[in-house]
């Protein structure tokens, strides 16, 4: 069987045998629990993950302690506080498991030297970036233009399976309206 890493690279270059051994020796594995955090406000972020399994939060705590969900993360995504791994400083974000979790983890330096000597991988990041980029773009206009019932429905399109594996209040914390106002938009 692929290792799903490889399939999910894949998808944009393609490896030999050999490469791939030599992008997974990049690579280290974690396991951690639910509510495990992987990255808490303040850390400097040294470590991007890939989740092998499981579900995953990135939000903030605004001053009256509120939380705001700004990504979830499941299997085949990528996810850290990007600020914090590329520029070194403290993290602005909590990221931490909904459910127990399996992830492969790249450091920073791990990726640098990889891209410096493997083309491929320096143009996977380099799509993967833009993508991001793109999600990033369609969630800020989303959250601008669109009324919460356009936000709930979209995401309801696009990630049908979140909503059986995230509770609600963190549905809400993510479009950004109350639990109550959730529960009229689902009705």
């Amino acid at each position: 069987m692929t290792h799903p890493l490889r399939q999910h690279i894949e998808e944009i270059v393609k490896l030999s045998d050999e490469e791939f051994e030599f992008v997974l020796g990049h690579f280290e594995q974690i396991n951690r629990r639910k509510h495990q955090y992987i990255v808490q406000e303040g850390d400097i972020v040294n470590k991007e993950f890939w989740i092998l399994k499981g579900c995953i939060k990135s939000y903030f705590i605004d001053d009256s302690g509120k939380e705001h969900i700004l990504q979830f993360g499941m299997e085949n995504w990528w996810i850290t506080d990007y600020e914090s791994f590329v520029k070194q400083t403290k993290a602005k974000t909590f990221i931490d498991c909904i459910e127990d979790c399996e992830l492969l983890y790249i450091t920073y330096e791990n990726r640098e030297k990889l891209t410096a000597e493997m083309h491929k991988m320096e143009r996977f990041w380099a799509k993967k970036s833009k993508l991001g980029r793109i999600a990033l773009q369609n969630r800020i206009l989303s959250l601008l233009k669109n009324s919460a019932k356009e936000r709930y429905n979209l995401l309801l399109e696009q990630y049908p399976k979140l909503f059986q594996r995230v509770p609600k209040k963190m549905i809400a914390a993510y479009l950004g309206v109350s639990r109550e106002t959730l529960s009229r938009l689902n009705s």
